[in-house]
C-alpha cells in the first residue's frame, strides 16, 4: 500500500506549463539542486517545453513553491525529475502531496514504468510506492560528456 499524501491548504497544483515560473525554476535548480547545478537557462527552457510540467503554487499569492517534470510519452513509460520544493515549505508534505499527483497523472494515462533517480531521498519515494530496480544489471545508460 502506498500513502496518497494531501496537499496542504493553501496550495494548488498545475500542470499548466504556462503556469510555470521559468526564472524561479531555474534558479533553483540550477543553483541548490545537486543534480542540476549550473544547468544554462536555455537547456532549463528546453527541458520545460519537452516535459510534462507539474508546478505546486501558493493559492493566496501565485507563487510557485515547488516543480517537478516528467518526460513521459504518456502510455508506458515516464522519468520523473528536477523535483524541487522551496526551502520555505519543506517540512509540510508539499513535496510528497506533489510526487503523488505526478503518479496518479501517469497512472491515468496507463503508464507502466516510472522511473527516477534519487542521491538522498529513497525513504520519500519509497512510502509514494517507488522501490529499487529488481534487476538493475538489465538497465544500461548512455552519457554523452559531463
Amino acid at each position: 500500500m502506498t500513502d496518497t499524501p494531501s496537499l496542504p491548504e493553501g496550495y494548488e497544483i498545475s500542470t499548466d506549463p504556462a503556469r510555470v515560473d521559468r526564472e524561479r525554476v531555474h534558479h533553483w535548480l540550477s543553483t541548490d539542486a545537486y543534480w542540476a547545478l549550473g544547468r544554462p537557462r536555455a537547456t532549463q527552457d528546453r527541458a520545460i517545453e519537452g516535459s510534462l510540467n507539474f508546478g505546486v503554487f501558493d493559492t493566496v499569492s501565485g507563487e510557485q513553491v515547488a516543480y517537478a517534470r516528467v518526460i513521459t510519452d504518456r502510455a508506458t513509460f515516464g522519468w520523473l525529475c528536477d523535483v524541487y520544493v522551496d526551502p520555505s515549505v519543506r517540512g509540510k508534505g508539499v513535496g510528497s502531496a506533489l510526487v503523488a499527483a505526478v503518479r496518479e497523472e501517469l497512472r491515468s494515462f496507463g503508464v507502466r514504468r516510472v522511473l527516477l533517480a534519487t542521491q538522498d531521498a529513497h525513504g520519500v519515494y519509497a512510502k509514494l510506492g517507488f522501490a529499487p530496480l529488481e534487476r538493475p544489471e538489465q538497465w544500461m545508460a548512455l552519457i554523452f560528456g559531463r
